[in-house]
């Protein structure tokens, strides 16, 4: 007879009860750039959303670099804790949230092949809507390998 799973016997929390909500760093408080760019970009339509600097880990990434992730199921959006720094602008920091902000507004679509397309044309569209999207990008260009070991 093969090994059974032994069950938990309590519930687990939710995702977002499992994680301490941190909206303050060293050098930015991220609750106070999303009511910014809630009520610039979005007449405060965000409504029941947390923000978080996301967790450290020991080991840098070395391919590629998250600044942000949105979770719709727990209305969470999580910065990566080394954009908590002093050479980091706060205008690169607010187009990284404001990223993950449009993806709460802008829906998703499925392509010809049936996979899920997060950012699509309108969501580009939007995107570049940002006060600083072209120096944000290139300030991304240039400053990558900061993140990268």
């Amino acid at each position: 007879m093969g090994k059974r799973k032994r069950k938990l016997s309590f519930k687990r929390l939710p995702v977002s009860q499992r994680q301490q909500i941190s909206t303050e760093g060293e050098y930015f408080d991220l609750k106070t750039l999303f009511d910014k760019l809630n009520a610039e970009y979005f007449s405060n339509a965000l409504r029941g959303y947390a923000i978080t600097w996301g967790r450290k880990r020991n080991q840098p990434p070395k391919e590629y670099f998250v600044f942000g992730t949105i979770q719709e199921e727990d209305k969470m959006i999580r910065i990566h804790p080394l954009l908590d720094a002093p050479f980091v602008p706060t205008w690169f920091l607010e187009y990284v949230v404001y990223h993950e902000m449009l993806h709460a507004v802008v829906p998703e679509e499925i392509d010809e092949y049936g996979r899920r397309k997060v950012h699509t044309r309108e969501f580009y569209r939007r995107e570049r809507k940002f006060h600083c999207y072209q120096r944000a990008r290139r300030w991304e260009d240039e400053n990558l390998d900061r993140f990268l070991r």
